[in-house]
């Protein structure tokens, strides 16, 4: 049995039974058309994608579309059953939004309010340091578990500019996360048989162009993403260390 068929048969084992007699046959139809090795090979790298991307999405570094980890883990939860793999998604995704947000943090505790007020569009930049000042937690928890458009990488900044504990905003940002990531993966696995009936529609025809051109708007965006984190820590810490000697 391929990788595809497994995927397949662990997607509907979510499901109600009703649903996955439905759902079984057309999917394994559907995926041995694509049992190609260019498409085990984006199967295969979506956990480890789940994890690049969440890093950037969670740094102050804006991916093109905003919420991609969200979109990812649903898409991943709905192909992949059982608990271990839907566990190391939750977590794999909760980690590297974690290490996106310590990133982040660093960044704005080194670099102060001088970098802050750059990074910050005017506008909201007042707003963001009083919610900072009088209600720290919830300016950091808020931002972290609600979509788009609630801007996030404004408040991680103001976190570690405006110095609070770094225990505390890492376990308040993490455990927000991973509440927003606990629901993705809900819903990935409550819907699964939507997800891959939306699949099956497209791929058909379309598998391989679609999953070539995601991946490399993904590799691209992160590719970018890290020079930009490591080009502007690069450029906060240089200052300091000079200053430090």
């Amino acid at each position: 049995m391929t990788l595809l068929n497994d995927i397949a048969l662990g997607a509907v084992s979510t499901l109600p039974s009703a649903a996955s007699q439905a759902v079984v046959p057309a999917a394994l139809a559907l995926l041995g058309q694509h049992s190609s090795a260019l498409l085990k090979l984006f199967f295969s790298l979506g956990l480890f994608g789940v994890f690049l991307v969440s890093i950037v999405d969670s740094s102050f570094v804006p991916l093109p579309l905003p919420g991609l980890t969200d979109v990812m883990v649903v898409v991943i939860a709905a192909q992949r059953g059982g608990w271990p793999h839907l566990t190391l998604l939750l977590g794999l995704a909760t980690l590297g939004s974690a290490i996106g947000g310590f990133v982040s943090y660093q960044v704005g505790q080194s670099g102060g309010m001088a970098f802050l007020e750059k990074r910050v569009p005017p506008r909201i930049f007042k707003r963001v340091t009083q919610w900072m000042e009088d209600h720290a937690i919830l300016a950091v928890a808020l931002p972290a578990i609600l979509p788009p458009p609630m801007p996030l990488s404004a408040f991680v900044l103001a976190a570690g500019a405006l110095n609070m504990r770094r225990r505390t905003f890492m376990t308040t940002f993490t455990l927000s996360r991973l509440g927003r990531h606990a629901i993705a993966l809900w819903l990935g696995v409550r819907y699964g048989s939507a997800v891959l009936g939306l699949w099956a529609k497209f791929s058909q025809k379309w598998a391989e162009p679609i999953l070539i051109v995601l991946w490399s708007g993904i590799l691209l965006s992160c590719g970018f993403a890290f020079y930009k984190i490591y080009a502007t820590s690069k450029s906060i810490h240089g200052p300091v260390r000079q200053a430090a000697s």
